[in-house]
């Protein structure tokens, strides 16, 4: 009897998700929209942390020196001059001698999270008022400053998240984890902008006005895994105005081993364990099918709302996918995918350690890293 109620409450939750989600994927396509002219007195600094070599990173790169737009200046930094990734920019550079642009190196950060100081850096030596923090695995079209330059002009947001179509690498193992992005996760987040707005930033592509750094500084998101969600959150409870932008940006995943894509995953799941606790157990909701599933294994009467729910799972994915990021569904990764997703969710509970650019953390209750021991 309590498996039964247990399951019911599950399932009409995950039903209820599943159009929920549908909602906000149709309502977030109706308010995406493109201003007809791009505002020159609108300028932008880019920034762009380097570490190692992506794939693809050069054409990466050149997305950016190619745009439309020209007020703006793109700013690199590296840990070191041996860093791999120099060579590219600095070719680069050469090649398109009218961008303003700038190559700078931070040495060793002090922080567990050197991507913040970095950031930092960068911040200190950049000159606009608007700053665009994108990764090296992120890739635009030409009119991406210029649609920015338009939503910044109509003060839609201080502090805003660029959405991101996951574009895979050559293994399984990258193709399933983008399905998952495509679906399941901006699944959720539109489902919580649609319930409790935005109060969070997602790290690929971030767009600030300066103000809200300067009321955030970097030095006290150094030891944060997960920065990019406290920089949302912390913005949020300062009365900033936090988004999601209309402008969405391809987030290139690398060709992942079993092995990397593993450690990779869980440290996802670890870190937002930490970063949203009680928002993680309800987490349990966005995996409908796993659940489905799992009810219908104790309880034969559960069966027929497996059609149902596959129905709106898949209603969900297309309306995320489609609708909001401009991308087709891996059906046949699917349900594949909301299995591996199930684990990895479960798996999320267990454990604080992770590994990340190759070094050994522990993860503490408020989200902070520190080093271990083992490395």
């Amino acid at each position: 009897m309590i498996f039964v109620a247990a399951a019911s409450v599950l399932l009409a939750g995950s039903i209820f998700y599943c159009v929920l989600v549908v909602v906000a994927a149709l309502r977030e396509a109706r308010e995406a929209r493109v201003l007809c002219d791009s505002d020159p007195r609108i300028t932008i600094s880019v920034l762009k942390p380097l570490a190692g070599l992506d794939e693809d990173l050069r054409e990466n790169l050149v997305s950016f020196f190619e745009q439309e737009y020209r007020g703006f200046e793109l700013i690199f930094a590296v840990r070191h001059v041996s860093d791999p990734a120099v060579p590219i920019v600095q070719s680069l550079i050469a090649r398109y001698p009218n961008v303003p642009c700038r190559l700078l190196t931070t040495g060793e950060s002090p922080d567990p999270n050197a991507k913040v100081h970095s950031l930092s850096v960068m911040t200190a030596a950049s000159s606009h008022e608007l700053l665009v923090m994108s990764d090296s695995d992120i890739r635009v079209d030409r009119k991406f400053l210029s649609r920015i330059a338009n939503e910044a002009a109509a003060n839609w947001y201080d502090l805003a998240t660029c959405p991101y179509r996951a574009v895979p690498g050559r293994t399984i193992w990258s193709r399933l984890e983008a399905t998952g992005m495509n679906t399941e996760f901006w699944g959720g987040a539109l489902a919580a902008k649609l319930t409790e707005g935005v109060r969070f930033a997602i790290g690929p592509t971030i767009i600030a006005r300066r103000e809200v750094i300067a009321a955030i500084p970097w030095k006290t998101l150094g030891g944060y895994l997960a920065e990019d969600f406290v920089l949302g959150q912390r913005a949020s409870e300062k009365g900033f105005r936090v988004n999601l932008s209309h402008c969405v940006v391809e987030h290139r995943l690398r060709s992942d081993t079993l092995h990397d894509n593993l450690l990779h995953r869980l440290r996802w799941a670890r870190s937002t364990r930490r970063s949203r606790r009680w928002g993680y157990i309800g987490q349990v909701f966005t995996h409908p099918l796993p659940v489905a599933f799992l009810a219908c294994l104790g309880h034969f009467s559960f069966w027929p709302l497996i059609f149902v729910i596959c129905l709106l799972r898949s209603a969900a994915a297309w309306a995320v996918s489609k609708k909001v990021l401009h991308t087709r569904v891996a059906w046949h990764l699917l349900p594949f995918q909301d299995l591996a997703g199930f684990a990895f969710w479960i798996a999320g509970f267990f454990g604080n350690s992770i590994e990340w650019r190759g070094q050994q953390y522990l993860l503490n209750r408020d989200g902070t890293v520190e080093q271990s021991a083992a490395s």
